[in-house]
């Protein structure tokens, strides 16, 4: 069974495909098919690489702007979430800050 099919449904594919384009075209019909199933792999491997390209910068990025802003905030004494540095209140339990 391939994609759920037995092989009367293959073997009608087959002889309609072949009615269709006709024994001398097969062949060019099996090249061109060929070709685009390796330009598609080729593409999304391409594209894989230039994904995992930009989630590496995405998180460099990140990581310095993490670092550059963990200088500029502090803890709540009361519930212990991150807090601007010049912030009164604290946002997410709302004690002042000293």
């Amino acid at each position: 069974m391939i994609l759920g099919m037995g092989a009367p449904e293959l073997l009608v594919i087959l002889l309609v495909t072949l009615v269709i384009f006709g024994p001398k075209n097969l062949p060019k019909l099996g090249s061109a098919l060929g070709q685009t199933v390796k330009s598609v792999r080729e593409g999304m491997e391409e594209g894989d690489a230039a994904a995992a390209e930009k989630v590496r910068s995405e998180v460099s990025e990140a990581s310095s702007e993490n670092q550059a802003t963990s200088a500029q905030t502090k803890a709540c004494p009361s519930c212990g979430a991150e807090v601007d540095a010049d912030a009164a209140f604290c946002p997410h339990c709302g004690a002042k800050l000293d």
